[in-house]
C-alpha cells in the first residue's frame, strides 16, 4: 500500500515559526514532525510515499530527497502556492497514488498508532471508499466530528469524535474533483457517510495535532522527557 503525507499547508496558527520553516519540518523531540511520520510507515512495511507540496515546497524537498536516507521511495505532487485544500491535492496527486487504497497522513499530527493495522490491505472493506482513525475529542475541538456505530461513520450522534487526519481511502471517492482544482474533503465524505460507505475506528492511544506553538512545545517537552536516561 502506498502512503501519501499531506504538507502543502500554510500553518497560519504557527506563525511565525512557519515562514521560514513549512511546518512539517518544524522540530519536536530533535527531529522533524514528518521524519517522525516516514520512520512509523517504514517500520510498518510502506515503501512509497507521495507527499504534496506548496508553501515552502521547495525546502521539504530538499530535506527528505528521494526518501533513501528514510528506507522509501518519496515521490511529490506540486501544488500551487496558497494549496488545492485535502480533497484537492489528494486528486491532484492521483497519479502518483495509483488506483489502489491509499494510507493518508496528515503532516501536522504525531501519534503512535499502529499503521501496520491499515497497511495489510483490508480496509477499506469492499463496497466502502474510505475507512477513518477517530480520537477522543481534544480540547481545541470539543465538538468532534463524527459519530461511530457499529464500524460506520455517522453524521449525527449524541457521542462524537475527531477525525484524527489517518485514514485509508479509495481513489474512486476523488474520481469527480478534476485536477488542479480547490476541494475540501468533508463535502466528498458526507453523502457517502449517509450511503453507509465510510468506516471507521476509535483509537485511544497517544495523538498530537501540532497547531500552535504551544502544542509543538509541548510535544517537544514529552518527547525529550520520554528519550532522557
Amino acid at each position: 500500500m502506498k502512503a501519501m503525507i499531506l504538507a502543502a499547508g500554510r500553518g497560519e496558527r504557527m506563525r511565525p515559526l512557519t515562514d521560514t520553516t513549512p511546518k512539517p519540518l518544524l522540530e519536536a523531540g530533535g527531529k522533524p514532525l514528518i521524519a517522525w511520520t516516514l520512520h512509523a510507515l517504514v517500520r510498518c512495511g510502506v515503501s512509497e510515499v507521495v507527499v504534496n507540496l506548496a508553501h515552502l515546497g521547495g525546502e521539504i524537498e530538499r530535506a527528505l530527497g528521494d526518501g533513501a536516507q528514510w528506507g522509501v521511495r518519496i515521490r511529490y505532487s506540486r501544488e500551487p502556492q496558497g494549496a488545492l485544500e485535502t480533497a484537492g491535492g489528494i486528486a491532484h496527486a492521483l497519479p502518483l497514488l495509483g488506483a489502489a487504497p491509499f494510507l493518508l497522513v496528515n503532516g501536522d499530527i504525531h501519534t503512535d498508532y499502529p499503521f501496520a493495522s491499515l497497511v495489510g490491505g483490508n480496509v477499506p472493506a469492499k463496497g466502502t471508499l474510505a475507512h477513518l482513525v477517530l480520537i477522543d475529542n481534544p480540547p481545541h475541538h470539543p465538538a468532534g466530528d463524527f459519530g461511530l456505530a457499529e464500524g460506520r461513520l455517522t453524521a449525527d450522534a449524541s457521542v462524537r469524535y475527531t477525525y484524527s487526519g489517518i485514514g485509508v481511502y479509495d481513489p474512486a471517492l476523488f474520481a469527480g474533483v478534476p485536477r488542479g482544482t480547490r476541494c475540501q474533503l468533508a463535502p466528498l465524505l458526507a453523502p457517502e457517510i449517509a450511503r453507509g460507505r465510510v468506516s471507521g475506528e476509535h483509537y485511544r492511544g497517544r495523538w498530537f495535532d501540532i497547531g500552535t506553538p504551544e502544542r509543538l512545545a509541548a510535544l517537544d517537552r514529552s518527547l525529550r522527557i520520554e528519550s532522557s536516561p
